[in-house]
């Protein structure tokens, strides 16, 4: 409650000094949304925490967004405005920083633009952190050395958590739609409206927006691409550590996942609350901290409106949005996530038993691209490669099929502190190098050296970034070409440097596709990071599947 109130306060705090004094440098732009006044840095012009849409407070809670109401007086805009609730504690996480203040009334977003810019490419960031924490303030997230290179990028808050994505009877009945959940996305889809009538303004393209995210920032990625009511709002997409699982529906048990519907009332029970008035009478950060505690995950929902169908689904028919893709992985992902990792088998012959049975005909397959020769080493990279390699070649698969340009890499730069602590190359490591950030990472990250060798690779990830953001074809000053994945299935690593490949990783896309074909033809388990020794049994070939 404390920290609720703080966080309130310091809202109230931003929104106070929306009539501050000007400083002659101050850069002041009239968009269509009001006037707002930022700040002029090194030739960058910086607007931070400006409102897309009305606080999601008392009845608005779990509603769609509104378009807030154009304002008349110059608004300050030299503060990011607080973050969307979450929890507050990560313990020991290398990601984890200081925790910023916190409000229901989140729904800003930031813009860093180039001085005197004009119909510059827009880079829209969606934060990660598994649709529960994160926040466009995070200093990772700074985009003044990306807007330094000729882009307009915006960063945006969504809302997390129970906040973000609770589906409930009650609320679909409130529903014109008669749907509910989906808020977070939903904020996604109204801060691309509000950049879509805006941004030219600060000097970006309305026509050339890229939309762009990690992990459930990668997640958002997908679906906005797989959203109608998203479409037409970007126009290239950049997707880091994806991962496309199966996601509940909303009123039907499906997948071996419980109707979200359901999933509302059984939260509603165990909060001992009697109905939807009680939940929203609740503290905001109090129901965050409850609804974590008592099991809830954030999740989309598939309502057959905001996401039509499972994304493998839509992406299977071709009904994603057209856009070309940039997307890949790194080889240390689960190293910074052992929670998704099972434990290590005592030994190799348990390892192959338990293998063998669950995947009775793929076993063999299985067991080749993760051999018992290392056992560490395997229950590392069997859940990595379910989670983000396979979507990864998933997406630009189904993007290449449609006609689209896109591109496939994969980070397996590793630097000493890193490696030491046992993180080669792990979850989210690339960002530092893609917003040349490596001296803006949080307190426990393993530090970067400062070395010629780690700013090189850094200027060529943002180089082949941002050239894609430019016009869809990622290229880097005196760097390898980068090839779209195509038929010769191209790719780029980062190692030490770029260095173009093909056909990354041979079986490793095949054996999982083979798997989940079968769990969705079948109907009853999910499809998840539970791979391996800790994988539900894999249906028999049969229903199409091999």
């Amino acid at each position: 409650m404390i920290r609720s109130i703080l966080g309130a306060l310091a809202a109230v705090a931003v929104l106070g000094c929306a009539h501050a004094p000007a400083q002659a440098a101050d850069p002041v732009v009239r968009a269509p949304a009001g006037p707002v006044r930022g700040q002029a840095l090194d030739g960058i012009n910086v607007f931070k925490g400006i409102p897309y849409a009305a606080p999601p407070t008392g009845w608005r809670r779990w509603r769609a967004p509104e378009a807030v109401r154009p304002w008349r007086e110059v608004r300050d805009a030299t503060q990011y405005g607080p973050a969307c609730h979450q929890l507050i504690s990560r313990g020991e996480s290398i990601y984890a920083g200081e925790t910023p203040p916190m409000s229901e009334d989140c729904l800003s977003l930031n813009v860093w633009a180039p001085e005197n810019a004009a119909g510059a490419p827009v880079f829209v960031w969606i934060h990660g952190g598994a649709l529960v924490n994160g926040a466009s303030s995070e200093q990772a997230y700074d985009g003044a050395r990306m807007a330094a290179q000729g882009v307009v990028f915006v960063s945006i808050n969504y809302r997390l958590g129970v906040l973000g994505y609770l589906a409930h009877p009650e609320l679909s009945a409130e529903s014109r739609r008669n749907v509910s959940g989906n808020y977070g996305l939903l904020d996604q889809i109204q801060a691309l409206r509000w950049v879509k009538e805006n941004i030219s303004a600060f000097g970006g393209d309305p026509g050339n927006v890229t939309i762009a995210g990690e992990s459930a920032g990668a997640l958002s990625v997908m679906y906005l691409m797989a959203a109608p009511q998203a479409r037409d709002l970007f126009h290239k997409a950049i997707a880091q550590s994806a991962y496309m699982l199966s996601t509940p529906e909303l009123r039907t048990n499906r997948h071996g996942m419980p109707p979200a519907e359901a999933v509302g009332m059984w939260l509603q029970g165990r909060l001992a609350l009697s109905n939807l008035a009680d939940l929203r009478a609740m503290d905001a950060q109090a129901l965050t901290e409850a609804a974590a505690g008592a099991g809830f995950v954030p999740w989309g929902t598939i309502d057959g409106d905001v996401l039509p169908e499972q994304l493998v689904t839509i992406f299977d028919r071709g009904e994603q949005a057209p856009v070309p893709i940039l997307t890949g992985f790194n080889q240390g992902e689960i190293r910074s996530l052992r929670a998704l990792a099972p434990p290590v088998p005592a030994d190799a012959a348990t390892y192959e038993a338990a293998v063998r049975e669950r995947y009775g005909d793929l076993a063999d397959a299985f067991l080749e691209l993760y051999p018992s020769t290392d056992l560490e080493e395997a229950v590392l990279a069997a859940p990595r490669d379910a989670l983000y390699g396979w979507t990864a070649e998933r997406l630009v698969r189904r993007q290449t099929a449609l006609g689209q340009p896109a591109y496939l890499y994969f980070f397996d730069h590793g630097y000493p502190a890193a490696d030491e602590a046992g993180l080669h190359a792990f979850h989210a490591a690339e960002i530092p190098y893609v917003f040349d950030g490596r001296d803006r990472t949080p307190p426990r990250w393993p530090a970067i050296p400062d070395t010629q060798a780690e700013a090189d690779l850094a200027r060529a990830m943002q180089a082949y970034w941002l050239s894609f953001a430019r016009d869809g074809v990622p290229a880097a000053p005196g760097q390898p070409a980068w090839a779209p994945y195509g038929q010769e299935r191209n790719y780029m690593g980062f190692d030490q440097r770029p260095q173009p490949g093909q056909r990354l990783m041979p079986g490793m896309y095949e054996v999982r596709e083979i798997e989940v074909c079968r769990r969705r033809a079948t109907g009853g388990t999910a499809w998840s990071w539970l791979v391996g020794v800790a994988a539900l049994p894999v249906p028999a070939a049969g229903s199409g599947c091999r």
